[in-house]
């Protein structure tokens, strides 16, 4: 059974200055678009495959259920609720960052 996926208003607020900040720096929509297709490709495989990221490294988000898929330099950090065949989207953030605190 496919499970729906579901963005806090934090993860959609980061998937946006994401794509505004490639579109800025390579001065190209469409690279930013290419780039949000990835990110959004990667989201979509988990209604099929939830189990698909893996565990951070940080042992304090390992702890609370976090999981994650990799994007090139992106990290998307996930739960899974499976009595409800949901998958949340917690934070997309850039791997090269501090992410602990900005989940």
């Amino acid at each position: 059974m496919k499970y729906s996926i579901l963005r806090t208003d934090k993860a959609e607020e980061q998937l946006r200055e994401i794509i505004f900040y490639i579109a800025d720096e390579s001065d190209s929509i469409d690279i930013a678009l290419g780039y949000l297709n990835k990110i959004e490709a990667a989201i979509n495989r988990l209604e099929d495959f939830p189990e698909l990221g893996t565990y951070p490294r940080y042992s304090i988000l390992k702890k609370q259920g976090y999981r994650v898929i990799i994007v090139e330099k992106h990290l998307v950090f996930y739960k899974t609720i499976d009595k409800d065949h949901l998958v949340i989207i917690y934070a997309i953030v850039d791997g090269r960052r501090e992410y602990r605190n900005l989940i």
